[in-house]
C-alpha cells in the first residue's frame, strides 16, 4: 500500500480594525475572492480557513456572493472554519473574561452564518501562553496551530512534529498542531512542483503523518509580486492539480485528521511566538546583538541546529518597548474592568463592541506586518475606548480629577473632564496632556507616536532602491528591501522628550530648556495648577477645562523678563497629509495643508479645521505670538519597504515673558468650517 502524507492545508485572512475600505476592496480582489473561486472548483482539495470577525462582517456585506461561495463548500465538508477571538486579539494580553468573550462570540457567527461551530482556533499572531488554555476549552476549542517553532524550543526533534500534541493547564487539556515552517517558507514562493515534490517525501515519516500549513492568506495575492505569481502564471491552481493528482498526498481538514489521529503526546511549550516577531520585540540594540548572533550561526551552519535555542523577546515586550503601546493597552484594561463591575443586566452587547475594538491587536505592536506606526489603526483602537469611556460615564460616573498611575512607569497621571473633554496630565515634571479626548467626535488628539531607534534603520542606512532575489520563484517580503519614500538622516533621529499636548520650553540668549521640574500645586475637578523654579525666577502654569476648551495658563515671575515660553502641541488630525486638512486664519484664508509647514509672525490663533475628523479645532493665544507647524514624521517598514508616516502636527507657540500672565486654549468643535 502507497504510504501517504495528510495535507492539513489552512489560511488565515485578516485586515485591521479601522483599516481603509479601499484597501480591504483591492486585497478582496487581488486574493480573497481569486482564492475562493479557485478552492471551489476543486470540491475534493479539503482545506480550513479563518477570516478575522471584523473583516468577516465586511466581507458578508459588501462581497455576499463570494460569502455564498465559502457557505457552499462549508455545506458540503470541503472547508472547514476556524475560530478565534472575534476582533482578533492576542488572547494572552485581554483578560480572560474577555477571551471568552471574544471566542465563543466569534464562534456563535461562525454558526449563523455557516452552520459550523468551530472546534479549532486560530491563535492571533501564533503568541503562546500557557494562560490561553483554560479560556479555549471553555469556549469549545479543542485545537489550535502553533508554529513547529514552539515544539522546537520545548526540544522536539523536527522529525517528530508531523501530528499534533497534547497539553494542559490547570486540568484543562488542548492539542496543538505544529505548523511547518518548510511549508510556510515554500508556500506560495516555491515553484508548485517542487512543493508537492516536498510533501510526498514527508509520507514516508513516520505513521500517519501531516503536513501542518497554516498561514496569512494575503501570501495568495497582496503581498508583492504574488498576484500575477498566484494567479496570472497559475500557481494556485497548479499545486492544487498537483496535490490531487499525487498518490501519496490526502488533502484533509483539521477536524477530519484529529478525529482519526492519536496525539503523539503530552507537551508543555515556551512563551513564545514564532522566530521574526520574537526578534520585532526586542529593542534595537538588543535586537543588533541578536541579529549578529544568528549571522554568525549562519555563516558557521549551526543555524538551524541552534535556532530554537537562540531566542528573542515576548510579544508583550511591546508594551516595554513602546510607551504609547502600554498606555493604549492599559487603557483598555481599565475599561473592561469597569464594563465587568457593572450589573449583568447593563453589559450590554452594545458596551462590548467598543471593548471588543479596543482589544484588536494590530495597533499595539510592530514588525513588518503589525500596525502600531499606523495612526488609523491606533485611532480605530482609540474611538473606541473613547467611545466606551463615554458610555461608561453615563451609566456608571467616575470620581472627578482622579490621580492614578494607569500605565505602571512609575509616575502618576492625572484625569481631569468633563462630559465633552478629557485631558490626561503625566505628573513627570513636566506637566504635559498625554491624552486630550473628544468624547463628542470620539478622538484623542494626543495620539502619536514618539521616533526612537529601531533595529531596520541599520538597513535604510546600508540599503539603496530595490532588493534582489535569485532562483525560481518570487521572493517573501521577508526577503526585499524596498522604499516607497525617499528617506534622509534627520528622518531617523530619535526623540528626547514625549509628543503630547503643552509641553514647554524656556528659552533665553539662544539656549533652549525644557521643563521638567514642574510640581502640583493644586487641582480640582477642572484644573490643576503646577509651579516650576528657573534659575532665580518660576513659572505658575494652570492646566483647564471648560466645556469644550483646554487652556493653559502661564505667569512668569518678574525675573524671568527678556526670555520666552515655548509651548509645543502635537495634535493627531485624522487627515494627516492628505487633502482633507488644511490650515485656516482668522479672516477664514486657507493658508494651507497639514503636510507644509507654516510661519505666523504676530499671531493671536489658527484653526485647524480636519474633514476626515468632522470637526475643528481653534487655537487661540491671549497675546500676538510667533506661532510655527510642521508635520511630524516617523520611518517604518511594511511587506511594501520602508515608508515615511506622518504622526501628527506639530504646533510651537512662541510667548515672551513679561507683561503679565499670557494663555493658549484649543478649542474642539464638531463640524467642519463652510468656506
Amino acid at each position: 500500500m502507497t504510504k501517504t502524507v495528510s495535507l492539513l492545508f489552512g489560511v488565515h485572512a485578516h485586515q485591521p480594525v479601522g483599516n481603509f475600505p479601499e484597501v480591504i476592496d483591492d486585497a478582496h480582489l487581488r486574493c480573497y475572492r481569486p482564492f475562493l473561486q479557485t478552492l471551489h472548483r476543486y470540491p475534493e482539495f479539503r482545506f480550513a480557513v479563518h477570516f478575522s470577525g471584523w473583516l468577516l462582517d465586511y466581507l458578508l456585506k459588501k462581497f455576499p456572493e463570494d460569502m455564498a461561495l465559502l457557505r457552499e463548500m462549508a455545506a458540503r465538508g470541503q472547508v472547514e472554519l476556524f475560530g478565534a477571538g472575534d476582533t482578533e486579539p492576542v488572547l494572552a494580553v485581554i483578560p480572560e473574561r474577555d477571551r471568552i468573550g471574544q471566542l465563543t462570540r466569534f464562534s456563535g457567527k461562525l454558526e449563523a452564518q455557516f452552520g459550523q461551530r468551530p472546534q479549532g482556533a486560530w491563535l492571533t499572531e501564533r503568541v503562546w501562553e500557557a494562560t490561553v488554555i483554560p479560556s479555549l476549552a471553555e469556549a469549545g476549542i479543542n485545537y489550535v496551530t502553533v508554529d513547529d517553532y514552539h515544539f522546537l524550543c520545548a526540544g522536539q526533534e523536527a522529525s517528530e512534529l508531523n501530528g499534533y500534541y497534547t497539553t494542559e493547564e490547570g486540568g484543562n487539556s488542548l492539542d496543538l498542531f505544529p505548523i511547518s515552517e518548510g511549508l510556510r517558507y515554500r508556500i506560495p514562493f516555491a515553484p508548485a512542483h517542487e512543493v508537492v515534490a516536498y510533501l510526498e517525501c514527508l509520507a514516508d515519516q513516520g505513521e500517519n503523518p501531516a503536513a501542518v500549513y497554516f498561514d496569512d492568506i494575503e501570501k495568495f495575492g497582496v503581498w508583492p509580486e504574488t498576484y500575477e505569481w498566484v494567479y496570472v502564471k497559475g500557481w494556485l491552481e497548479n499545486f492544487i492539480r498537483g496535490v490531487l493528482a499525487s498518490q501519496k498526498i490526502d488533502p484533509r481538514t483539521y477536524g477530519e485528521y484529529h478525529a482519526d489521529a492519536k496525539t503523539r503526546g503530552i507537551i508543555y511549550l515556551p512563551t513564545t511566538s514564532y522566530i521574526e516577531m520574537n526578534e520585532w520585540t526586542l529593542p534595537a540594540p538588543a535586537a543588533a546583538k541578536y541579529a549578529g548572533l544568528v549571522a554568525r550561526e549562519k555563516e558557521a551552519g549551526r543555524y538551524e541546529e541552534h535556532k530554537a535555542f537562540i531566542r528573542g523577546g515576548i510579544w508583550k515586550n511591546f508594551f516595554t518597548r513602546y510607551p504609547e503601546s502600554n498606555w493604549m493597552h492599559k487603557r483598555m484594561l481599565a475599561l473592561s474592568l469597569r464594563v465587568a463591575g457593572l450589573p449583568e443586566d447593563r453589559r450590554t452587547a452594545e458596551l462590548l463592541d467598543d471593548l471588543y475594538e479596543a482589544q484588536a491587536n494590530d495597533a499595539y505592536w510592530h514588525g513588518l506586518f503589525g500596525g502600531l506606526y499606523l495612526p488609523h489603526l491606533r485611532r480605530a483602537v482609540y474611538n473606541a475606548i473613547v467611545r466606551l469611556e463615554a458610555k461608561l460615564d453615563k451609566i456608571a460616573p467616575r470620581r472627578a480629577a482622579q490621580q492614578e498611575d494607569l500605565d505602571m512607569d512609575g509616575v502618576e497621571e492625572l484625569f481631569l473632564f468633563n462630559d465633552k473633554l478629557q485631558a490626561i496630565i503625566k505628573l513627570d515634571g513636566c506637566a504635559w496632556v498625554c491624552e486630550c479626548d473628544d468624547y463628542r467626535l470620539n478622538h484623542n488628539f494626543g495620539d502619536t507616536l514618539r521616533r526612537q531607534a529601531e533595529n531596520y534603520f541599520e538597513k535604510i542606512h546600508r540599503s539603496t532602491q530595490g532588493g534582489g532575489h535569485a532562483g525560481e520563484g518570487i521572493a517573501s517580503a521577508h526577503d526585499r528591501i524596498a522604499f516607497k519614500d525617499e528617506i534622509i538622516l534627520s528622518d531617523l533621529l530619535t526623540d528626547l522628550q514625549p509628543h503630547g499636548l503643552l509641553s514647554d520650553t524656556w528659552v533665553k540668549g539662544g539656549e533652549s530648556l525644557p521643563i521638567r521640574n514642574y510640581i502640583l500645586a493644586g487641582s480640582d475637578p477642572g484644573s490643576a495648577q503646577f509651579r516650576a523654579a528657573i534659575g532665580e525666577g518660576a513659572i505658575e502654569k494652570t492646566i483647564k477645562l471648560t466645556a469644550n476648551r483646554i487652556e493653559a495658563r502661564y505667569t512668569a515671575s518678574a525675573q524671568l523678563e527678556g526670555g520666552a515660553l515655548s509651548v509645543r502641541l502635537t495634535l493627531a488630525m485624522p487627515s494627516c497629509d492628505g487633502y482633507a486638512g488644511r490650515y485656516v486664519d482668522a479672516g477664514q484664508r486657507i493658508l494651507g495643508g497639514f503636510g507644509a509647514p507654516l510661519h505666523l509672525e504676530n499671531a493671536t490663533g489658527l484653526t485647524l479645521d480636519d474633514g476626515v475628523l468632522g470637526g475643528h479645532l481653534v487655537l487661540a493665544v491671549s497675546r500676538a505670538a510667533l506661532i510655527r507647524a510642521e508635520p511630524y514624521f516617523t520611518v517604518s517598514q511594511s511587506e511594501a519597504g520602508f515608508e515615511k508616516i506622518m504622526q501628527a502636527v506639530e504646533i510651537t507657540v512662541l510667548l515672551q515673558a513679561g507683561g503679565g500672565p499670557a494663555s493658549l486654549s484649543l478649542e474642539v468643535n464638531p463640524g467642519n468650517l463652510k468656506l
